[in-house]
């Protein structure tokens, strides 16, 4: 049984691709994927990154590409109202779902929801009815398993997503989709080929590659 760890952030469409595309990334393998959602911003703020939505010709790229990919993929992808958005309020209502063996994972029927609400539709993914909708849909769902709902604007919703942020830059994480396993951090959609190749035993794993990339001297830094 392979453990995987998915860190992902609604907003970011890269992950919704790789959420789903990975059933089929990883068809044939023992797998358990945990699901962390994480505030993509504050990665970004601690590595001094803008997001690729910030930047403008990069953001016309970014929304062509993923549109591209999904095409490519056939999976549904419908661009939403406005984006970038603030996605705390999502963000919180996953974690509202979390359950105290497991507080800061989303299941991946949440998860999956989460993505659908933006990824799918074209709606607003900050509207008060939507998100409403969105609360009401995924508090029966923890009601048929029986599990206990946290109020999302609660201070242990906001602590368990602090806490996960807190882990992923712990880990070095700097954008989302990143799956952790055995020690190794893959980001992006497009790393799905070489997260499986790991988990088959690649031996270019074992190579001294992989090191060698974090042992590369810097040549020259910019001036800030």
């Amino acid at each position: 049984m392979h453990d995987i760890t998915f860190w992902y952030d609604p907003i970011s469409p890269y992950a919704y691709l790789a959420f789903e595309r990975l059933p089929e990334a990883l068809m044939g393998l023992s797998v358990r994927v945990r699901y962390k959602p994480v505030l993509f911003a504050a990665l970004l703020k601690a590595n001094g990154q803008l997001g690729p939505a910030e930047i403008p010709s990069k953001r016309d790229w970014t929304y062509r590409q993923v549109s591209w990919l999904a095409h490519q993929h056939g999976v549904t992808l419908d661009l939403p109202a406005a984006h970038p958005f603030n996605p705390l309020a999502l963000l919180r209502l996953g974690l509202a779902t979390a359950t105290d063996d497991v507080p800061g994972e989303t299941n991946r029927y949440v998860t999956e929801q989460l993505f659908h609400h933006v990824w799918r539709g074209g709606g607003d993914a900050v509207a008060p009815d939507r998100l409403a909708a969105l609360q009401t849909l995924l508090q029966d769902h923890m009601a048929q398993r029986e599990k206990p709902w946290h109020a999302p604007d609660s201070e242990l919703v906001k602590q368990r997503l602090r806490s996960n942020t807190d882990e992923a830059l712990a880990l070095g994480l700097f954008g989302v989709p990143a799956l952790e396993t055995r020690g190794h951090v893959f980001w992006g959609q497009d790393a799905l080929p070489m997260l499986r190749a790991q988990l088959e035993g690649d031996p270019w794993f074992d190579s001294g590659a992989w090191d060698a990339a974090a042992a590369l001297p810097v040549g020259v830094r910019r001036g800030g």
